[in-house]
């Protein structure tokens, strides 16, 4: 089987179809049994050096598996991907086949028919060149396509095989494995060159956006601020300072900011928005909240933590200069490790059943309380695993990648759009001390080593609308197009040194 063969589509078209067909929705059992099924499959196929290891201590327990295929060079590219997948209850009547893709399509093809509505979706599904499926897209075509080239490479260098957990979630998977890989070459004598990430790309037009190799991904932060006021009647106002208000002066200065809005080239980065708001009250009575808690989704290329903190804190300085002049009271801003110093002890065990920002809140509550705060303050910080943004740095490596997926018409984007596990593996742009200082759980609830800092790339699939029941995969690029432009780049960047 040659990279021009129809059997090497035909093999990615398999791989995929099978790998879809075992559950893995993250956080269950599907999702731990999953890597072990992988392993069998590997050992089927004659690939004998694979480690599978543990993420964590889930009742579930989840694993990450590596399969190396040692060529007679230790120069090694990484093919990586996530196997975890979000719910497919969205399918309703038709959630018994959400892992069977064939069936699948031809049913939603039915029930769009009967609905009379002319879509973009139908006219997808009716062309043949798209295939549904949850986790086809997002992202097992991906796998499938670097099993498949995996397979038929018969050159000099190592292909290490990555599956990872837990990418839907906190990416606990690639967490686990960036510093594994620093052992695994020490323990198998490899060279690691470039990682390949296979996530998967949507396109709502003709593909063209789809069809790109991304030479970085972006960075997000949870930006957040824990609003302690002054509580009051509602007959008196001015007597205290309404924590609900305050905030809401903070959700204005913040939505959408063009300072937090990041432009590289013609890719913009989006700006913040909330993604949280709420005050501490429970029920109704007339007495102003004296709690309220708001976060911030923030995404960067190339700007560090630190200066996105920085922007941040004058952003609430103006919010909070507007919430003294209206009240007539005056208010403080402090970061959260300032709020820290003057508490001066470790901080109280969370529910680890909770999301991350409710452990954040609920860490800095523990702190004003502990602290009998009584004057009205605002404490900045983050609540959550921030996401590096990562971009490939060698120019020689970069355009010997461009020039082998030439002949294959795919464009070159600097970053990739939305959050990726490459943001562990790849080059950062920044350190994460900041981060680190300001987020309550940090070192309690999670733990986060610095990126890798291995060259990394995207090539995946795309399709369009994952995450819903008219997920669906373009058929004829995963399979025919992917595996030949992975066996390509692997050759420029072994052929490179």
């Amino acid at each position: 089987m040659t990279s021009n063969s129809p059997e090497l589509s035909a093999r990615a078209r398999e791989i995929a179809l099978e790998l879809t067909s075992w559950p893995s929705v993250t956080g269950t059992a599907g999702e731990s049994g999953f890597p072990r099924r992988l392993q069998e499959y590997f050992r089927f196929k004659g690939f004998e050096e694979s480690i599978l290891f543990p993420v964590d201590a889930r009742p579930n327990l989840r694993s990450n598996l590596a399969v190396l295929k040692r060529g007679r060079s230790t120069q090694t590219i990484v093919l990586t991907g996530h196997f975890d997948t979000v719910p497919y209850d969205d399918y309703g009547a038709l959630a018994d086949l959400a892992l069977r893709p064939e069936a699948l399509t031809k049913s939603i093809i039915s029930r769009l028919r009967q609905s009379g509505e002319s879509s973009h979706a139908l006219r997808d599904f009716e062309s043949g060149d798209f295939l549904a499926g949850r986790g086809l897209l997002d992202m097992k075509a991906g796998l499938a396509a670097g099993l498949a080239a995996m397979e038929v490479y018969s050159g000099d260098a190592s292909i290490l095989f990555l599956a990872v957990c837990d990418e839907e979630e906190t990416s606990a998977g690639a967490r686990a494995a960036a510093p594994m890989l620093k052992s695994m070459e020490k323990e198998f004598g490899l060279e690691i060159k470039l990682i390949i990430n296979l996530d998967a790309i949507s396109d709502q037009g003709d593909g063209s956006n789809g069809r790109v190799v991304t030479y970085g991904s972006i960075g997000k932060l949870l930006l957040t601020a824990f609003v302690h006021g002054k509580q009051t009647h509602a007959g008196y106002p001015q007597d205290g300072v309404n924590a609900a208000y305050v905030a809401a002066e903070l959700l204005t200065e913040f939505e959408l900011s063009p300072l937090l809005s990041e432009r590289t080239g013609e890719e913009l980065a989006a700006p913040p928005t909330a993604l949280h708001s709420k005050d501490s009250k429970t029920g109704y009575n007339v007495t102003t909240p004296q709690q309220a808690w708001v976060y911030w989704n923030t995404l960067q290329h190339k700007r560090t933590a630190g200066e996105v903190f920085d922007i941040a804190m004058e952003h609430a300085r103006r919010a909070v200069e507007r919430a003294k002049s209206r009240t007539g009271r005056d208010i403080d801003l402090i970061s959260f490790v300032e709020l820290r110093g003057k508490h001066g002890h470790s901080l109280p065990k969370q529910d680890t059943s909770l999301n991350f920002p409710e452990q954040s809140r609920l860490a800095t509550l523990a702190i004003v309380e502990s602290l009998g705060l009584s004057k009205p303050t605002v404490v900045m910080g983050f609540g959550s695993i921030p996401y590096s943004a990562v971009s490939l740095r060698d120019e020689s490596l970069r355009a010997a990648i461009s020039k082998a997926v030439q002949p294959f018409s795919l464009d070159s984007v600097s970053y990739f759009a939305g959050i990726s596990d490459m943001s562990f593996f790849g080059e950062a742009s920044s350190d994460l001390s900041v981060v680190a200082s300001n987020t309550p759980i940090w070192g309690t609830s999670f733990t986060l080593a610095e990126p890798a800092g291995y060259p990394c790339i995207n090539i995946g699939p795309w399709g369009r609308d994952y995450h819903h029941w008219l997920e669906r995969l373009h058929a004829p690029y995963a399979f025919e197009t992917l595996p030949k432009v992975l066996l390509a780049v692997i050759d420029a960047v072994f052929k490179k040194g």
